[in-house]
């Protein structure tokens, strides 16, 4: 789409784009030239939000075309959500926050972007614990990323390695198997 958003720096984007000023007038090399490209803060943040969910529904093909193993499978799941976390944690707070001020078409297609997301984490939590509901696995799986995401409004000083172990072993237990019932 834009292939100069890919090195932005997410601190930059999180500082410019939660402020009341204009992204543009942060932005020193490029000042108001963004402009060229955006014709709001809104259409900035959907078009990160676009390429952040699109990519995280291409690795999470990828990871179900590749593994035959459920077990496997969603142990990559919950990686790559946790890579996602700590690698782009700037980002992931800034689609926390603003989602909700987005257009609403936008708000609508993105989050159904990211029930597509879910919904591949339900299946396959659905086929590791054989008697669960579609309720009950959503539910499961809901509590497993929100495990993962839990550390994106506090920095506790872990290193990231540190943080994706511990991140992704609390993920794996909420989804453990288990009296989910």
């Amino acid at each position: 789409m834009w292939p100069w958003l890919l090195p932005l720096n997410w601190t930059f984007v999180r500082s410019a784009l939660t402020s009341q000023e204009s992204p543009a007038s942060r932005c020193e090399p490029c000042g108001s030239g963004i402009y060229r490209h955006f014709e709001s803060k809104s259409a900035i943040l959907v078009a990160l939000f676009d390429r952040t969910i699109d990519d995280l529904l291409a690795d999470e093909a990828a990871t179900m075309e590749a593994n035959q193993d459920l077990d496997e499978t969603l142990e990559r799941l919950i990686a790559a959500q946790v890579e996602f976390v700590v690698r782009d944690r700037a980002l992931a707070q800034v689609y926390h926050n603003e989602i909700r001020n987005l257009p609403d078409e936008d708000r609508v297609r993105l989050r159904r972007k990211q029930r597509r997301y879910v919904e591949e984490w339900v299946h396959v939590v659905r086929e590791i614990h054989g008697g669960l509901d579609d309720a009950t696995a959503r539910a499961l799986v809901h509590a497993a990323i929100s495990a993962i995401q839990s550390s994106l409004f506090h920095n506790v000083g872990l290193p990231e390695e540190r943080q994706r172990d511990i991140l992704a072993r609390a993920a794996k237990a909420v989804l453990a198997p288990g009296p989910h019932a």
